[in-house]
């Protein structure tokens, strides 16, 4: 098998290059029309400063229209770019649906909005398992399938467009805590793979991005009441910042890749839980297929890490407990 493997070496890239899909390509920024659902703050609103940068038309939706009108003038005040909002809650497809139609045919669309909440699932509420379940993913199917009549309407004649979802590294691996949230942001990556070949003849291409935490209000708020064992995983990562992510989302889109990890760590995370999705670049798929089974054993460091905390802290636990009796 070893000798096999040697002998393919050599004619792998020339191998991946006929049988790699879709195929590579680059998706413009500038003069399209990007409208980003959760862009009234943190990576939502980072993503826009990017987008107007780059000289492209924003549109926002949110459901603060007071967090809305703050980011319009922030990104006006930076980049002197008119910004559409559009309050509406993802959960609502008529409003979606109302929101998208008077935003008008979209380009590059940045399904961006989520919530979460950090807690074992034997202590979370029902509702609030629902809620991320209604915001993250069917939010998501909502906004989507709202934007595609008009993202489809006379494609071939507009040059390439783009969906992208935001995810998340809990979106390729569980956590402690993070049950609810992870099967979400799992449910994204199973949305998108289908979604790219229903999409693909119309020149719609679909990416997914993994960020890791991020500083962001949310995260600081949720860490308040995460589980101990959370934190202390969280804390052995090292967080990015909303503009570090939203760079590297607007530079994944625009060379249309399907999964966009944000750095070194998540992009060998990425190799690991590769899959069946597609791949554009011929280098990268010739180093997921030559070192997969390297990143296999970097995944299983990782997890030998992270049991290593659970079992400390659940034998902590069990020694603070107080010894019951019976007389």
């Amino acid at each position: 098998m070893v000798l096999f493997g040697l002998l393919l070496l050599p004619i792998l890239p020339l191998l991946l290059y006929f049988i790699v899909r879709p195929r590579p390509l680059n998706i413009p920024i500038k003069n399209r029309h990007v409208f980003i659902t959760g862009g009234s703050m943190g990576i939502g609103l980072a993503i826009a400063k990017q987008a107007a940068e780059e000289g492209a038309r924003i549109s926002l939706l949110a459901r603060s229209l007071d967090h809305l009108e703050k980011a319009k003038q922030s990104i006006w005040e930076a980049y002197k770019v008119e910004v559409s909002t559009f309050p509406a809650d993802v959960r609502d497809y008529d409003a979606v649906e109302h929101a998208i139609n008077r935003a008008g045919p979209i380009d590059v669309l940045v399904v961006n909005h989520g919530v979460y909440y950090f807690e074992e699932l034997e202590k979370q509420g029902v509702d609030v398992v629902k809620a991320m379940i209604d915001v993250n993913l069917m939010g998501s199917f909502n906004v989507i399938k709202a934007a595609l009549p008009s993202m489809n309407k006379d494609r071939k004649h507009k040059g390439p467009a783009s969906i992208a979802l935001m995810s998340s590294m809990a979106g390729q691996v569980g956590t402690y805590g993070f049950a609810a949230y992870s099967a979400t942001k799992y449910g994204l990556r199973g949305l998108a793979e289908a979604l790219q070949q229903e999409v693909i003849g119309n020149n719609i291409h679909v990416s997914v991005i993994f960020p890791p935490v991020t500083e962001t209000p949310g995260i600081e708020q949720a860490r308040k009441t995460m589980p101990e064992i959370t934190k202390t995983i969280l804390d052995s990562t090292v967080e990015m910042t909303a503009e570090e992510v939203a760079k590297v989302t607007i530079k994944g889109i625009k060379s249309g890749s399907f999964s966009i990890p944000c750095r070194l760590d998540g992009r060998a995370l990425a190799m690991a839980t590769a899959g069946l999705s597609p791949q554009r670049s011929f280098l990268m798929a010739s180093i997921e297929v030559v070192f997969a089974g390297l990143f296999r054993f970097v995944g299983l460091l990782f997890q030998w890490n992270w049991y290593r905390i659970i079992e400390k802290n659940n034998s902590s636990r069990k020694n603070r407990s107080p010894e019951v009796s019976g007389d």
